[in-house]
């Protein structure tokens, strides 16, 4: 006899509550790094100007392909782990904080080797090696997954927010003392590890003790086991994220990758939302999956809508006001950015849509699938760079991401296993359950 229970929300139920205040908490941080980041960020791209503030976005790219290594794509399956055997919390979050120690002086061997074959200047090398530094201090972000895990982003949040404003008040004084470039990146770095120190504030606040953390090489091989495929999709997504300007630099210079920067960072401002609401709904999503099958379809469907509406209502007023918001944020000088700012926008819906569809791959252990997802959409974007850039500039690449981003989210049709999911996401972009639902009120 089929189970009945009902997939709708009970607003009222302490399960819901738990999960909104642990949402709010995680949106009230984010709202706060988007407003006063972007300040930042808009305060720091004028102030460097198109070649600078590009050589800094280069810097940050070339680094962050490297950078993607030292996670070793352990926190999802980490997060799995703390709310599955919440009894072994020392074990795992001392062998996640050796795995991504490990996983630092990995990437920084990688990156010292792949520099030799490169002919950039060694200023651009240096800034380079900065940014590279920054993983040790993000090590430390294993505190950030279990406060996850336990839903208490109330101690994240607390966190995040007073490292962030500490540095954003350094960035902004470097503005008004006419600081190098150099100074810029070495605070970039600098921030995490305000944010290292913040988090053992509050995990200490808490009662926890670090010094109990223990690495245990059986657990660290279970983690790496089901963790390969997320390490090497995690390398391949940053590559495809970051290769566009990379690109763009070797192409056309520096001056064009500080356009295409600025209006990337103004679409990813938003990257926030999909991260936050995923993350914070994620463990209901897990528990649905225990309890009952329609259910747990249904929780995701839900996801999938919110994200999808939530992506396009922020692409279509952009679209139609992209010059008018470089005139506003930026100087004349960045006006070019405002043809990348109409295409790039629209990859948000794919982002968005994906954040999601990740954490399903996870939750079924379906991060082979995954893998080979993300190749696939590295392929087409580097291989439509190599087309586009030369012939379309900037808004090629733009075109390029746009594209490959779509195709890493769509992928999940040419799969048996996924195929639903794919589906469920097709419904979401098409409003077919808000258009449902409207028509049932007529």
């Amino acid at each position: 006899m089929k189970e009945n229970i009902s997939t709708k929300i009970d607003f009222k139920s302490d399960s819901f509550k738990k999960y909104f205040k642990n949402t709010s908490w995680l949106f009230i941080e984010k709202i706060i790094r988007v407003i006063i980041g972007a300040f930042v960020v808009i305060a720091i791209t004028n102030y460097l100007g198109p070649s600078d503030f590009g050589l800094y976005s280069y810097a940050l790219s070339f680094a962050g392909i490297f950078t993607i290594i030292a996670t070793l794509g352990i926190d999802s399956i980490l997060s799995r782990e703390l709310i599955t055997n919440p009894d072994k919390k020392n074990t795992l979050l001392g062998t996640g904080f050796g795995l991504k120690l490990i996983g630092t002086f990995i990437s920084i061997a990688l990156l010292s080797i792949t520099i030799i074959f490169t002919n950039q200047d060694r200023f651009t090398n240096l800034l380079i090696f900065i940014i590279a530094l920054s993983p040790i201090f993000q090590s430390f972000n294993v505190v950030d997954v279990f406060f996850q895990s336990k839903v208490l982003a109330k101690y994240s949040v607390i966190a995040k927010s007073s490292s962030f404003i500490i540095s954003s008040i350094i960035k902004l004084s470097l503005i008004i003392f006419n600081a190098s470039l150099i100074s810029f990146v070495i605070f970039t770095t600098a921030e995490y590890a305000f944010l290292a120190i913040a988090y053992l504030v509050m995990y200490k606040n808490r009662k926890f003790n670090i010094f109990k953390w223990n690495f245990e090489k059986k657990v660290a091989i279970e983690i790496l086991n089901d963790s390969w495929p997320l390490i090497l999709s995690g390398i391949v997504i940053t590559i495809y994220m970051k290769i566009d300007q990379i690109m763009i630099k070797q192409m056309l210079g520096d001056a064009e990758v500080g356009y295409y920067a600025a209006a990337v960072r103004l679409c990813e401002a938003w990257y926030f939302l999909p991260t936050i609401i995923t993350t914070s709904l994620f463990p209901a999503i897990m528990n649905a999956k225990k309890m009952n099958k329609e259910l747990y379809f249904s929780r995701m469907q839900k996801l999938y809508d919110m994200l999808a509406w939530t992506s396009i209502a922020i692409a279509l007023p952009t679209t139609f006001l992209s010059k008018e918001i470089i005139e506003i944020l930026y100087k004349p000088e960045f006006i070019p950015a405002a043809p990348v700012l109409i295409i790039y926008i629209w990859a948000g819906v794919a982002v968005f849509l994906g954040v999601a569809s990740t954490q399903y791959l996870i939750a079924e252990n379906f991060t082979k699938i995954s893998f080979f997802i993300t190749s696939s959409a590295m392929v087409i974007n580097v291989i439509l760079n190599f087309i586009f850039i030369p012939k379309y500039g900037i808004t090629g690449a733009a075109f390029a991401t746009l594209i490959s981003y779509s195709a890493s989210t769509f992928l999940l049709f040419f799969n048996s296993k996924t195929k639903t999911q794919a589906i469920m996401m097709f419904k979401s972009i098409l409003f077919f359950d808000l258009i449902k639902l409207l028509n049932k009120k007529k």
